[in-house]
């Protein structure tokens, strides 16, 4: 508490409520994000893997079938087509979570906490494949024929009434996860910043000469423009619901992924001959974060802590949004869908390594360079493709494009999940919705006026709150999970081949 006073006292005496609020946020961030919810992190997704004996990534193949194949037989219950389920979650991960958290992450705690990335993402597929499985499992149908499920659902239903005030706990820290963290602000902010940064680089937002006066600064015109236009594209574009949602992330993800990985592909075989070294880095980072980066990262708590939180950012294994999205899709099969759910963190895996490893190897992480977020991202590009004429365009042009389309489609999506939640605690009252779908918007609206850090922050402090139910009652779900992956693989082995069972 002495710490907490003494950190308010001296923002407020510095003057600005930008730096006040900033300091409050570290503090929470470093409550919230300490040693037990890493551990708890580590340890959902190590019972989970143990307890489905390694099944589900030794089905890696079955998982890409079920993901591309549509489910036939029986009358699926269900919004949404499985890929279409796995596309609106991946268009949270995919986009803001690889180029921006990643950034941030080793930016903050050096290389190391790609490797601590990397493995709580690892086991994060177990933890997302549970997710998918009970999300299915455990969810129900109102009234009017819409489905609902999520971890709200399947930790009443599944751990008990009882267990109710859980639920209701994981509902309204994902409302606030929404509204102040990684729906909004973030997404918002990552979109401006790299606007900004391709029309008037070298300018840093809040400080520029001429612009916009808000808030007590003056911001680049690219920034406010940019701010508006998302802003009125988000309120156009809500009213159209999971479908429409579904529908842009179906085409824009898989896209947009794959021109990606190629981009980041073309620098790192460029820059075969130092992969081993940025590898020994990264590795040697982990647990001696000072020898291996010259004492400009000095702890390895740090890099846990930023690997481990930007993992569940980038993935959103653990943090209960995904199967929100999940238990809409059209499935008869609950561990079906979880091997589908499972594939959004294999490919998120993929495309942060890559990310990482480009980040590495261009050495733009250094603090030295005062570089944040995006900009650590768009500088390694710049470097990378320094071959190029004009790299430095090249760079800042696809980052914008690909958080453009990734980000504005994240908004969209958690604006949904934020609505399931809020349907959960309160039905189906028109009124409340609309009137949060207003609310919605207009924190989009101001995102891009908050630092890097007040933003990432939040995001930190609401993932870490509403990943601590869910992760509780994955773990004790986890026999469930066992039971009905058995089941689901005895039906399989019934047929003669796999793959006829669809």
């Amino acid at each position: 508490m002495n710490a907490i006073l003494a950190a308010a006292a001296a923002s407020n005496a510095s003057g600005g409520w930008l730096e006040t609020l900033s300091e409050w946020v570290g503090i929470v961030n470093g409550y919230v994000w300490g040693m037990p919810l890493i551990l708890t992190v580590l340890v959902a997704g190590l019972v989970i893997t143990s307890f489905v004996r390694m099944e589900h990534l030794f089905h890696l193949k079955r998982a890409f079938h079920y993901m591309v194949r549509t489910e036939k037989g029986v009358e699926a219950t269900g919004e949404v087509s499985a890929f279409g389920a796995l596309c609106t979650a991946l268009s949270a991960t995919i986009g803001t979570g690889s180029i921006v958290g990643v950034a941030t992450a080793i930016g903050m705690g050096g290389p190391g906490a790609l490797f601590w990335m990397m493995v709580a993402a690892f086991f994060g597929m177990g933890t997302k494949y549970a997710e998918g499985l009970l999300a299915v499992r455990y969810r129900t149908v109102d009234e009017s024929g819409k489905v609902l499920g999520g971890p709200f659902y399947y930790i009443e239903k599944g751990l008990g009434p009882k267990w109710k005030p859980l639920a209701v706990m994981f509902a309204v820290f994902g409302i606030l996860a929404a509204l102040l963290g990684i729906g909004t602000i973030t997404q918002i902010h990552g979109i401006t910043s790299a606007v900004q940064r391709f029309f008037e680089a070298g300018v840093e937002p809040g400080q520029a000469a001429e612009g916009v006066r808000l808030f007590g600064s003056v911001y680049p015109v690219s920034t406010v423009v940019a701010g508006a236009i998302v802003t009125i594209a988000t309120a156009m574009v809500l009213i159209g619901g999971l479908k429409r949602i579904a529908t842009v992330s179906t085409f824009v993800v898989p896209f947009m992924a794959v021109t990606y990985l190629v981009m980041c592909l073309f620098i790192i075989l460029g820059n075969l001959s130092q992969i081993l070294w940025a590898v020994q880095t990264i590795v040697r980072s982990a647990f001696n974060p000072a020898a291996a980066t010259g004492g400009a990262i000095g702890s390895i708590f740090v890099a846990m802590q930023m690997g481990i939180a930007r993992s569940i950012f980038a993935t959103e294994a653990g943090l209960g949004s995904a199967p929100i999205a999940a238990a809409a899709a059209r499935t008869r099969e609950p561990a079906r869908q979880g091997l589908v759910c499972m594939m959004g963190t294999f490919f998120t895996i993929i495309i942060c390594l890559m990310t990482g490893i480009t980040i590495v190897l261009a050495e733009t992480w250094r603090p030295e360079l005062g570089l944040e977020g995006a900009n650590i991202t768009i500088e390694a590009f710049t470097r990378g493709l320094a071959f190029l004429p004009n790299s430095g365009y090249i760079a800042r042009l696809f980052i914008m494009i690909s958080l453009g389309f990734f980000a504005f489609t994240t908004i969209l999506g958690w604006d949904y999940y934020a609505e399931r939640c809020l349907e959960y605690l309160v039905g189906n009252r028109k009124p409340i919705i609309m009137a949060y779908r207003f609310l919605y918007i207009l924190v989009v609206a101001i995102g891009p006026y908050l630092t890097v850090s007040i933003v990432w922050g939040l995001a930190d402090v609401f993932n870490g709150l509403m990943a601590f139910p869910n992760l509780v009652a994955l773990i004790m779900l986890s026999p469930v999970v066992w039971t009905t992956t058995k089941e689901f693989l005895a039906k399989c082995r019934e047929r003669e081949r796999w793959v006829e069972y669809e």
